[in-house]
């Protein structure tokens, strides 16, 4: 974003590509994916999803100091839920040691809870997706649901890609069963139909609402996965289960109050005020018709009207 606003005020701004604080930008965005992806290898999913409203805070700083954005009560408040929120999640997130093998990974996958809701999700995603395609309804949470439906079996593959990937490092290879690389596969499918439909949300609608709803959606779904999959919360107390959730609920506070608070810039719709014009009010205002010949005048043949 720094590196748009600089070309956008030379007198002769470049192609974005040839900016080295873009490059830059984008290196440090890859490092921070790969850092997510190896969390996955090392840490439950129940955790590490949550945990993305960390980068929300970031952005909000980030913004602040690079940006020159303006510090507003509703970032403070935001903040500091989200901070509260971050803290009963790393407290009481589940801590399940367990060595993620590729048999152990066969073994979930085809496990009657995990099939239950593979094939709940699929019928979901279904209905989602005729209503989408054949009735042409582009709702924020129809759009977003599919997306959060994909997200679930992005989760399931990370982590399994990730920790045989990490065993196999360590001197247990992994990588010679099968299923790490359906797993790779299914991550990868998952991955790019998940960042079409978001696209589209964000095309269709303001990121001030897709941000906190996708956060929600993506986050609920990664956990419901992790505790189906991977039986996370298997043996936890009952009093860390609720703590836990308590600390979701102020996370999603967090990122919706940030982000919901944002006032988004846009070009207002063009317009033609008529001014005094007989027949017409003072605050009276013609839209064109951009398919008649006379656009940007009345549509009256009197030439002095027009």
């Amino acid at each position: 974003k720094c590196a748009h606003l600089r070309l956008a005020c030379q007198t002769e701004p470049k192609p974005y590509y040839t900016s080295k604080l873009w490059w830059c930008g984008i290196i440090l965005l890859g490092l921070g994916e790969v850092g997510n992806f190896t969390a996955y290898g090392f840490a439950p999913i129940a955790l590490v999803a949550p945990l993305g409203c960390v980068s929300v805070i970031g952005t909000a700083v980030i913004s602040v100091l690079f940006l020159k954005q303006t510090v507003r009560a509703a970032d403070i408040l935001g903040g500091t839920l989200a901070v509260a929120g971050t803290y009963l999640l790393v407290t009481f997130a589940p801590n399940v040691p367990q060595e993620l093998t590729a048999r152990r990974v066969q073994n979930n996958l085809v496990s009657w809870p995990f099939l239950v809701y593979v094939i709940l999700e699929i019928i979901t995603f279904c209905i989602l997706l005729y209503f989408y395609k054949r009735k042409a309804v582009k709702h924020i949470m129809i759009l977003l649901m599919m997306v959060a439906l994909l997200a679930s079996l992005t989760v399931i593959a990370v982590k399994a890609v990730a920790s045989m990937i990490t065993l196999s490092v360590k001197g247990k290879m992994q990588l010679t069963y099968p299923v790490f690389y359906i797993m790779l596969i299914l991550m990868a499918t998952s991955c790019v139909f998940q960042v079409k439909f978001l696209n589209q949300a964000m095309h269709l609608y303001e990121a001030t609402a897709v941000v906190p709803i996708n956060f929600m959606l993506f986050t609920t779904s990664a956990i419901v996965s992790g505790v189906i999959f991977y039986q996370e919360f298997q043996s936890a107390a009952l009093l860390s289960v609720f703590m836990f959730l308590f600390g979701c609920l102020l996370s999603f506070l967090g990122v919706f109050v940030i982000a919901r608070n944002k006032k988004e810039e846009h070009l207002q719709v063009p317009y033609i005020d008529c001014g005094r014009i007989p027949g017409q009010k003072l605050t009276g205002k013609i839209q064109p018709d951009s398919y008649s010949s006379c656009y940007g005048t009345l549509n009256n043949e009197d030439d002095s009207v027009k």
